[in-house]
């Protein structure tokens, strides 16, 4: 270095560029991920893994997911209720009292009869939300139409949909 002029001389400016490009690439290498695209199975005799790697799926958000399982008349599933206060999907204001549900993929306005096969009871419901965002229920009920159906006390609970 030469201290007089304040200036670095060539080798310390080609060393502090490499330390730059290194701790750049280092930094790059914290980003990368493993790939989740990766099918790893044994095959043959002698138990040997062969690796694949397979197409990028591009997968719809859970909220519209079909359930393999699922006509288009008919469900069976968990469902569970919600009455926080604000706006549905629709755009309408949420009303816990009322018998309304929250879908995945059912049309708005779209009248379900939904029976809990434990009490036997059953109510009409119109849906006019989307959800549930737990992945494994079918249905979020409104406080009103978990009341009806008698699952308010057990806060989930097995139920047949039935489209009308």
């Amino acid at each position: 270095m030469d201290m007089a002029n304040g200036r670095f001389d060539s080798t310390a400016k080609r060393s502090s560029r490499r330390l730059a490009l290194i701790a750049f690439a280092l930094s790059l290498a914290g980003c990368v991920t493993a790939n989740p695209d990766i099918a790893t199975t044994r095959s043959g005799a002698n138990g040997t893994f062969k690796t694949a790697s397979l197409a990028p799926v591009h997968r719809k958000p859970l909220p519209y997911f079909r359930a393999p399982h699922v006509t288009q008349k008919s469900f069976d599933g968990m469902a569970s209720y919600y009455s926080e206060d604000g706006q549905v999907a629709t755009g309408a204001h949420f009303d816990p009292n009322g018998l309304t549900a929250a879908h995945r993929w059912l049309p708005f306005g779209t009248r379900v009869r939904v029976s809990d096969p434990r009490t036997g009871r059953s109510i009409v419901v119109t849906i006019n939300d989307r959800g549930p965002f737990v992945q494994g229920r079918v249905l979020d009920l409104s406080l009103g139409a978990a009341r009806a159906l008698g699952i308010q006390g057990r806060g989930v609970s097995r139920v047949h949909g039935e489209v009308l």
